[in-house]
């Protein structure tokens, strides 16, 4: 019998979301090591995955192919980071170039997410469309593009999906970075890698490269490595200054985000002339956000001005309200599928394939919803961690 309202297909994306971060993961770990046979494995793991999401989720399936696509390129063409000792006639070891072309390779992903897809933040993203703009149309030699844009606040707040709608929004090419995966504990290997992601980048162009965590990179310059730490903080600042692309018209705008923008140095903050404070969603930032988390579903029966007024007193980020929306919507499926969830031990006895071809209902969201979510979902965030972001901007904030 149904309950009235849409039906929903089982969504087994987030499994499969999961799975492709544990490839790339392994994948990631493989080449470090320079196990060649390992990363094609975890290459094709990658490219089998964004398959299945491109089932799974079939309005961003152009995405996932495009993804898939170039998992089997870099699943048949692995050959970097690889060290080998080669013995001459001599009897001395030798070792072999490291092959760092196709890192940059690995971090393209196919963004699918426009402007619209964003609540609030919307002199942020006026901000960043006047870049994209300005970069893109026909000017006098002495105007110059903005190359680089730092976002920085509280954990959570949109960052990286900014940088994504600029992507899909310009359909640019969108490499996902974390200064972490640019680290090795190879001396010089690091240097090599962010050349690489540029040489990508300018290869790829319209390119947008989105750096997350950019502050570990100054901060790994406190340990015993400064030296290599050094050389690879150089590295990045040179290719911020584009010093390649002086008389090129391709656009190679580097998106860089912190959570901790004190640990930032000058050197750093010098290449980011305008510098975006991604601040907590305000009461109608966080009605939007709720709508489009909730886009698809009846919300009529939800007061709206109440809810946000709430997630603004409890400090929300945009991560937190996706979380009390989802924690919302589940108490919903609960409540209109109890044939599935009171025999949910033999459901889970099924396999992947039975279970896709079932559909899980869906019904209205109500208040009593959103107010057993808000209840459980706590912020993460203090009077004292705001506080140091509002100095920060107060002093070194530019837009």
């Amino acid at each position: 019998m149904m309950h009235g309202g849409l039906i929903l297909k089982i969504d087994l994306s987030g499994i499969l979301y999961a799975s492709l971060q544990t490839s790339k993961k392994k994948f990631e770990q493989a080449k470090t090591k320079g196990d060649i046979e390992e990363a094609r494995k975890f290459a094709t793991e990658c490219a089998n995955t964004e398959r299945k999401l491109a089932t799974e989720t079939p309005d961003q399936k152009k995405a996932h192919m495009n993804n898939a696509a170039k998992w089997d390129e870099i699943a048949k063409g692995v050959k970097f980071v690889q060290k080998k000792a080669i013995v001459e006639k001599g009897g001395n070891d030798k070792d072999e170039e490291d092959d760092f072309s196709g890192f940059g390779e690995t971090l393209i992903e196919t963004s699918t997410v426009t402007w619209k897809d964003i609540g609030g933040l919307a002199e942020t993203k006026n901000l960043i469309m006047e870049t994209v703009v300005i970069a893109g149309l026909s000017k006098p030699e002495s105007i110059k593009p903005d190359k680089g844009i730092l976002f920085f606040g509280p954990p959570g707040t949109g960052k990286t999906l900014l940088a994504a709608a600029a992507a899909g929004s310009l359909k640019a090419t969108f490499f996902n970075v974390k200064v972490s995966s640019l680290l090795s504990k190879y001396f010089g290997e690091s240097t090599k890698l962010i050349t690489a992601l540029y040489e990508s980048a300018r290869k790829h162009a319209p390119s947008i490269v989105f750096i997350d965590e950019l502050d570990s990179i100054t901060m790994s310059r406190e340990d015993d490595q400064s030296d290599a730490s050094r050389k690879t903080l150089t590295t990045l600042l040179a290719e911020l200054d584009g010093f390649q692309d002086k008389k090129s018209d391709k656009l190679i705008l580097t998106l860089a985000a912190t959570n901790m923008p004190d640990k930032l140095d000058d050197a750093v903050l010098s290449r980011f002339p305008k510098r975006i404070y991604i601040q907590l969603p305000d009461r109608k930032a966080c009605q939007e956000i709720i709508r489009i988390q909730t886009k698809g579903l009846d919300i009529s029966k939800v007061d709206l001005d109440k809810i946000g007024d709430m997630c603004v007193n409890q400090k929300y980020s945009g991560r937190d309200l996706q979380n009390v929306c989802r924690d919302a919507m589940n108490s919903m499926t609960h409540r209109v599928n109890k044939e599935i969830f009171d025999n949910i031990d033999k459901m889970a006895e099924l396999p992947f394939e039975e279970l896709q071809k079932k559909t899980l209902k869906a019904g209205p969201l109500f208040m009593e919803d959103f107010m057993q979510a808000i209840a459980r979902i706590k912020s993460p965030l203090t009077p004292a961690d705001l506080k140091r972001q509002d100095d920060w901007n107060k002093q070194f904030g530019a837009s």
